[in-house]
């Protein structure tokens, strides 16, 4: 007997070994996913307090955009500590805590030189007062004595001793909290971004760029760190890079699509060091200036930018809401091959089972996404009750979707469990014993599945429908009947 109906997927009862089985085949339901270690940021912060999130009222986090998990804060160092040893740390706490009661997380960059007048010490004044050397610098033109803006000499003794005190309070405070996505080095070169080429133009070698690496990682010992990718400018070679990678750094690209057509990006060779264990950061050029430079077109080159860097998070750098207003349908495409997206294409089990059989399992999973799973995890089935009671929970521990491959859209390879296993990546039917009653009682009971610890609590959020709200899924249902 074979009985076919749909209700969003596929089930159909098939005899094994004596059980009818029940299988279900479910669609991807195409929704924007938010889950650790992946996802859309806003630049809340940019360089300075004026923009982008100071346009939006204190109660707006943006909610109708999709995808979206990290508000980004992006501040010169003198905003933090405006004299030695006494510290602002509001400035970035009150955004970060409307942002964070949504359920976002944040991430930091730390700046010691920007280009704008308004603010022409980034680095503290009170530093170069305390005889660090530096320079005055005119954007785009060098060194200029009469200009107000001031960039530090990054390899001065007092200027580093100075960034090593500030690092270490910023670190006491943040590293490692669970709110905290990642981290950038941002203490060498304009904006942070790791070069001089807008600001004094004075070339640096390898050796610098280790100093700052280091002083991160010294503090910084938890939360992920991110390296530029302009650290390996000025001929400074991916020597400066295979150490950030060595120190359990990741990689950020800034500023994609500053220039046209071929020359959107430069560095997607350099994400081979880092996406197959760490999330590549990858920040868009300014929307509007982007779009004004005829660069930016249908955006369809930031899409190909997360595929060849294998991306994790896409900033935007613009107003959050007018940049998805104008790019609904690429923001709709970037979510569903952005990071990692764990699809189950089949699960089966006993439609009907007696306490002293097995519970015999099988799925297939495909990772619809451009990178690993990070965080990893583990299936599980949990059955509830008519009440929503949980009654069994049952973990396949040997499971692990952080392995599951990546690939172009809709070629990557399933992974699974089957009877018939249809390629040399899958295994068998993985094998449960019941509790015993009065833990499991005999009835009808809901089937969910979910990813998440060897305990069976949910971590990652899945493109399946009829969710519980804690990142489990109904698939269907099982009679256990008395023995």
């Amino acid at each position: 007997m074979t009985i076919l109906f749909r209700i969003g997927w596929l089930i159909a009862p098939l005899c094994l070994l004596g059980q009818t089985r029940t299988t279900v085949r479910p669609a991807d339901t195409g929704v924007a996913l938010v889950n650790p270690g992946m996802g859309w940021a806003f630049h809340h912060y940019d360089n300075n307090i004026e923009r982008y999130g100071l346009h939006l009222e204190p109660s707006d986090t943006v909610d109708d955009f999709p995808g979206a998990s990290v508000i980004y804060l992006r501040l010169a160092w003198s905003y933090l500590e405006p004299e030695e040893g006494k510290f602002n740390w509001s400035i970035v706490d009150t955004p970060a805590q409307r942002w964070i009661d949504k359920g976002f997380q944040v991430a930091f960059r730390f700046t010691c030189a920007e280009s704008n007048p308004k603010q022409p010490y980034a680095t503290p004044k009170w530093v170069q007062d305390a005889g660090a050397k530096g320079y005055h610098f005119a954007r785009g033109k060098g060194i200029d004595a009469g200009s107000p803006m001031w960039e530090p000499d990054y390899n001065d003794p007092i200027f580093l001793e100075k960034l090593d005190h500030f690092l270490a309070a910023a670190a006491a405070r943040y590293d490692g909290k669970p709110e905290v996505a990642f981290i950038d080095v941002g203490s060498f070169g304009v904006w942070g971004e790791g070069h001089t080429e807008s600001s004094t133009k004075l070339p640096y070698d390898a050796r610098t760029i280790k100093t700052h690496l280091d002083l991160h990682k010294k503090h910084f010992k938890k939360t992920l760190l991110a390296a530029n990718d302009d650290f390996s400018n000025h001929g400074r070679g991916l020597e400066t890079l295979h150490y950030a990678r060595e120190l359990g750094m990741t990689l950020r690209d800034d500023s994609i699509l500053v220039n046209c057509g071929d020359k959107a990006y430069h560095h997607a060779y350099l994400a081979d060091l880092f996406w197959p264990q760490l999330p590549v950061v990858l920040e868009m050029e300014h929307y509007g200036p982007s779009v004004e430079r005829g660069c930016w077109q249908d955006g369809s080159l930031f899409l190909k930018a997360i595929e060849d860097y294998h991306g994790a998070y896409a900033t935007v750098h613009w107003y959050p809401r007018e940049f998805y207003q104008k790019n609904k349908k690429l923001v709709d495409d970037i979510n569903m091959r952005l990071g990692y997206r764990l699809q189950l294409l089949e699960a089966s089990w006993p439609a009907e089972i007696a306490r002293d059989q097995p519970l015999k399992v099988g799925y297939r999973w495909r990772n619809a996404g451009v990178s690993p799973c990070y965080p990893g995890g583990h299936p599980a089935i949990t059955l509830k009750d008519a009440k929503g009671g949980i009654v069994g929970v049952f973990v396949d521990e040997s499971f692990e979707v952080r392995t599951l491959p990546t690939g172009p859209p809709g070629k990557a390879l399933p992974v699974g469990r089957q009877e018939k296993t249809s390629s040399q990546a899958d295994g068998p039917l993985i094998s449960y014993a019941l509790p015993p009653d009065p833990i499991l009682k005999p009835g009808t009971y809901d089937v969910f599945v979910s990813v998440g610890t060897r305990t069976g609590t949910p971590k990652i959020a899945l493109p399946l429908p009829d969710g519980d709200g804690h990142r489990r899924y109904r698939l269907g249902k099982i009679t256990v009947r008395v023995e």
